[in-house]
């Protein structure tokens, strides 16, 4: 089987910082910071803190995708856990919209480990700090895949 890679070369530009308070939405106040910046291409280097309930969702199959998986049920954690990481692709889609695809690893209070993709109506505990770094020189598209049926990061140089 041969590898296909859709690949495109920048670099780091600005590093944006942010501390999100008690009960912010995780990934609304991600969102809104990318906003307030104007970050359309970049990425999560890190994010750490606490949450006082999560929601997010993993691959499973999906019979009814072109590819037989996707994201499905939403699954929820209604405790206190602590946000041990968190990465992604700050993206646009085709409107020109900011268009976040995170992803979250958590522990809750016995060391459990959790992850996923991170969806809305996870809420900040105590805070939540979180390094966003602005990428220069790529266009980093999500964009739909007919042939999977589902939304893909299409990176290309500018």
């Amino acid at each position: 089987m041969s590898e296909q890679l859709n690949a495109a070369e920048g670099r780091l530009g600005r590093v944006v910082v942010i501390r999100l308070a008690p009960g912010t939405d995780l990934l609304e106040g991600i969102q809104k910071a990318c906003e307030r910046y104007q970050i359309h291409n970049g990425v999560v280097i890190s994010a750490i803190g606490s949450l006082k309930r999560v929601r997010f969702c993993d691959v499973e199959a999906l019979p009814e995708k072109k590819c037989g998986y996707g994201y499905g049920r939403i699954l929820a954690l209604d405790e206190t856990i602590e946000l041990t990481g968190a990465g992604g692709v700050i993206c646009s889609d085709a409107e020109g919209s900011i268009n976040l695809h995170i992803h979250i690893s958590m522990s809750d209070k016995n060391g459990k480990a959790y992850g996923g993709h991170l969806v809305e109506g996870t809420e900040v505990l105590m805070t939540a700090d979180i390094v966003l770094g602005e990428i220069e020189g790529i266009s980093m598209l999500r964009e739909y895949n007919e042939d999977m049926d589902v939304y893909l990061l299409s990176p290309r140089q500018i």
